[in-house]
C-alpha cells in the first residue's frame, strides 16, 4: 500500500529535479520536522490565546511548576531559566502577580530576598493551559501505534543529542 502525498513530496520532487546533489530522504525528513514544528508553534499561539495567555506567561507558570512542590523559585533562578534579565522579568511578573497567578513573598529567613510561587489560581490556568496542549498533541500523534510512537522519539532522541553537542541543556520548551 503507498503512502498518500504530503506538501513535502512535492516539494522534495521540485528540488529533486533542480538538485542534483539533493539528498531527498533528507530533505524529506528535515522539512516535515519544520512542518511540525510550525504547525505546533501556531496550535500552541492559538491554545494559549483562547485561554487568555501569552506564551511568555505560560513559560513563567511552566517554569515554577517545574521546580516541583512548593513551586517556587527566586526572580534570578526564574530569570536564568526563562533567559531574561531581572528588570524584564520584573515588569512580566507584575502582571501575572495582578491576575493572581503568582506570588512575590519575602523569603523567612532573609527578608530582603523574595520567592516567586505559583498560587492555586496560576495553577489551575497551567493545568487547563496544559491539558488544552496534550490533547492537540494527542490528536496528531494518533496516526502512530505506541510502538511507531517509541521508534520515532528514540530516533529524534538520537538527533538532538548530536544537534546538542552530545550534551543536554538545562532548559526546554
Amino acid at each position: 500500500m503507498t503512502q498518500p502525498e504530503d506538501t513535502v513530496d512535492a516539494h522534495v520532487g521540485v528540488w529533486e529535479k533542480e538538485l542534483d546533489t539533493l539528498d531527498p530522504v533528507a530533505e524529506a525528513i528535515f522539512a516535515r520536522l519544520a512542518v511540525l514544528a510550525r504547525h505546533q508553534t501556531q496550535r500552541r499561539r492559538d491554545v494559549l490565546s483562547a485561554g487568555g495567555m501569552q506564551h511568555w506567561q505560560f513559560k513563567v507558570l511552566m517554569m515554577l511548576r517545574r521546580a516541583g512542590s512548593p513551586y517556587t523559585q527566586s526572580p534570578s533562578r526564574l530569570a536564568d531559566l526563562l533567559g531574561l534579565t531581572r528588570g524584564a522579568l520584573s515588569a512580566r511578573l507584575a502582571a501575572m502577580e495582578e491576575a493572581g497567578w503568582i506570588a512575590r513573598e519575602a523569603d523567612t529567613g532573609d527578608r530582603r530576598r523574595v520567592h516567586v510561587r505559583l498560587t492555586e489560581a496560576g495553577n489551575a490556568v497551567f493545568e487547563r493551559q496544559i491539558g488544552r496542549e496534550e490533547r492537540g498533541e494527542q490528536a496528531l500523534l494518533a496516526v502512530l501505534s505506541p510502538a511507531e510512537r517509541q521508534t520515532l522519539a528514540d530516533l529524534l532522541r538520537k538527533m538532538v543529542i548530536v544537534a546538542e553537542g552530545g550534551a543536554a541543556t538545562s532548559r526546554s520548551c
